[in-house]
């Protein structure tokens, strides 16, 4: 079925709302599924690999666990990305903003994709931005983003790594800076990689193009699934609104 981007952004606010989310985190939440799919990212699938990381309220909370002049380190606690990189980025770019460079590792985050649309705030902010992290076991694959200040869009690689070590420790690696251009170039030879696959900052415009005019396709079993979780807000307001009803 066809949604429009702005059915989308209604209901993954309902969802992540329904999930606990408070004001703000939800909105945040909402944006990065929805900047991965209207560019052609499979926003949906991300999302559905996400779930059962994104309500989790049994794992840790976020610790930095080191903080030097230039460099961040956060764990996670296998949380997903929705719910703990934009909190994570917002507070390395202001580092950044003050100082000019910071380096940012983040362990144990699950759905690290949904950074490309971190990147793309970051830029806005006159930042540029590098990030890379690596998934999966037999085979490991390799992502790569970048973008520079003042860009609208990232360019993003993703390749099939031969012989390499499962990926460690959900890690991801992120530079920004003021000052320098961190738009990553391809390495010679990187076409012929296994499974190798580029999308330029021209191709996620014309992707986002054809995505608000002509809307986006959304499995229906899916999409019932996103309002069953939804629903949880209209229940859980009903029960606090006859809760409160019964204490006066």
């Amino acid at each position: 079925m066809l949604v429009s981007s702005n059915e989308l952004t209604a209901l993954l606010k309902r969802v992540f709302e329904g999930m606990g989310y408070p004001v703000g985190s939800y909105e945040d939440a909402a944006s990065l599924v929805k900047w991965l799919q209207v560019h052609g990212e499979q926003g949906f699938g991300e999302l559905q690999r996400a779930l059962p990381y994104v309500a989790d309220r049994q794992r840790p909370a976020v610790q930095l666990l080191a903080e030097e002049s230039q460099t961040l380190l956060f764990d996670c606690f296998g949380r997903s990305a929705l719910n703990c990189l934009p909190s994570i980025v917002e507070l390395a770019a202001s580092k950044v903003l003050e100082q000019g460079c910071v380096t940012l590792k983040v362990r144990n985050c699950h759905n690290r994709k949904f950074i490309l649309k971190l990147l793309v705030d970051c830029a806005r902010q006159g930042i540029s931005g590098l990030a890379y992290w690596q998934n999966g076991k037999q085979p490991v694959s390799e992502h790569v983003a970048s973008i520079a200040a003042g860009a609208a869009y990232p360019a993003y690689s993703e390749a099939l790594l031969e012989h390499a070590s499962a990926a460690a420790t959900q890690t991801l690696t992120l530079l920004l800076s003021t000052h320098l251009d961190l738009l990553g170039q391809l390495r010679a030879g990187a076409g012929r990689r296994s499974g190798y696959r580029q999308v330029s900052p021209e191709q996620f415009a014309q992707a986002g193009q054809g995505a608000l005019e002509g809307g986006m396709d959304i499995a229906i079993e899916l999409w019932q699934q996103l309002n069953q979780l939804a629903a949880a807000v209209l229940v859980e307001n009903s029960e606090q609104s006859r809760s409160g009803a019964g204490g006066r």
